[in-house]
């Protein structure tokens, strides 16, 4: 079940986005299983369809779906389910800075700074 938070400090399309990229990542949308389409989901979450097909896009963008012309937007076969220990921590902490409104270049300097502070020891 996928609920958007219009309370919430992320953006719709990052809600929906964590939340499709969770159920795929735990098996709960398989590799093959379509995702609804766009203006069906849109209209079922309260989201304009662009919101939608902006998470759409950055889901393929990253692999985790492919766009198959009329067949709809499908989950990949090769979705990123890697169990690396430190692909798992880096998806939880991107997920929790994104909560948070920190996007990407503001977590890699975050990053780059935790780094530096263990060198200095």
């Amino acid at each position: 079940m996928l609920r958007i938070d219009p309370k919430s400090d992320v953006p719709p399309y990052e809600q929906l986005r964590d939340q499709l990229m969770a159920q795929i990542e735990s098996g709960q949308l398989p590799p093959g299983a379509r995702l609804p389409a766009v203006r069906r989901l849109a209209g079922d979450l309260g989201l304009a369809p662009n919101t939608v097909a902006r998470t759409y896009r950055e889901l393929e963008r990253r692999s985790y779906v492919r766009t198959a012309g009329r067949n709809g937007t499908i989950v990949t076969e090769d979705t990123p389910d890697d169990t690396d220990p430190a692909l798992e921590a880096s998806r939880a902490h991107a997920r929790a800075l994104s909560a948070q409104g920190i996007d990407v270049d503001a977590a890699v300097r975050l990053l780059q700074r935790a780094f530096a502070e263990l060198k200095k020891g």
